[in-house]
């Protein structure tokens, strides 16, 4: 199983603080450095400094990293049109030396699009745009050198692209979809992820929802063993039970919720339950880190609980 770090820079987070987070992360050995795609956070405090564009510090975090993975998740897919999201996205893999992944969503928060003028479509316009832009992100950066791309859309149209500049990885950046919808979600993942996330569930209704894809998959005629499955844990780890409160306390939760909603606990603990999700056929699990000032619980994660898991 791999570890992957991810982090909420809306709730509050320079581009100082997460270059020093994937800094951190790369020298531990962590697999990669996620971020959400985010404009405004979800407190009440205010989000200080304010809200930093995703892919902006991801180009930046891409020249001052050599290994660890970057991505998303999730790219709101109300935020950019699909064209310059895509040139975005190959850019920055391009500068990464193809470490790039796109994980890309409907998008949800309401609040974020009117507090920064972004249209918010109802919820079967937007998963219609979602699909779109698929086909048409994924179509621009497998379009040969030389060839043009074309898309007719109800919401989307291309007409004639020279479908530039190509990423370093070819076809394109994988693609990660997630969330619990029953039936268009595993569906847009099956025609187009590299991998399905199951953020925050419990371990029964991941295994349901994980289900869900591979049956998607088998309908489209796709070896579901091709989907990469993942999950997304909020983390609190600690030596004892002193510094798990401690660390609760800095994210404004409570122990006990945690240790029934995410990870939460001693090293021990947390690779327990992370081998529960190793059961149901995750091999990626991103930890959300929601402390970024904290680069003591990040090395704590480094040394105890990573090196555990290369056996799950």
């Amino acid at each position: 199983m791999l570890l992957r770090i991810f982090t909420e820079p809306q709730q509050g987070a320079t581009y100082q603080d997460q270059l020093a987070v994937a800094q951190a992360a790369e020298s531990l050995g962590f697999d990669a450095f996620f971020r959400s795609d985010h404009y405004l956070t979800m407190a009440d405090d205010g989000g200080l400094p304010g809200p930093t564009d995703a892919w902006v510090t991801l180009a930046g975090i891409a020249r001052e990293t050599t290994r660890i993975r970057l991505g998303t998740l999730m790219t709101a897919a109300t935020f950019r049109l699909p064209g310059p999201l895509a040139i975005s996205v190959a850019e920055v893999d391009a500068m990464s030396g193809g470490r790039v992944e796109l994980g890309i969503g409907a998008g949800w928060y309401d609040t974020e699009h009117t507090a920064y003028g972004i249209p918010f479509p109802p919820l079967g316009e937007r998963f219609e745009r979602l699909e779109e832009q698929l086909a048409i992100t994924t179509g621009l950066w497998s379009t040969p050198v030389g060839e043009r791309f074309n898309f007719a859309g109800r919401h989307y149209r291309v007409t004639d692209s020279p479908a530039l500049p190509k990423p370093h990885q070819r076809p394109g950046p994988p693609v990660i979809i997630g969330g619990g919808g029953r039936q268009q979600t595993p569906r847009l993942a099956a025609t187009f992820a590299a991998e399905f996330n199951m953020p925050f569930s419990s371990p029964t209704d991941t295994a349901d929802q994980f289900e869900r894809v591979r049956g998607a998959c088998a309908s489209s005629d796709r070896d579901p063993s091709s989907m990469v499955f993942s999950a997304a844990q909020v983390v609190c780890c600690g030596r004892d039970s002193a510094e798990i409160a401690r660390r609760a306390r800095s994210i404004g939760q409570e122990v006990d919720a945690l240790r029934a909603n995410g990870l939460c606990g001693t090293p021990d603990e947390v690779v327990s339950k992370l081998s529960t999700f190793a059961g149901l056929g995750a091999t990626r699990i991103y930890l959300q880190v929601l402390d970024l000032h904290d680069p003591e619980h990040l090395a704590l994660l480094g040394q105890e609980v990573l090196p555990r898991c290369a056996t799950l």
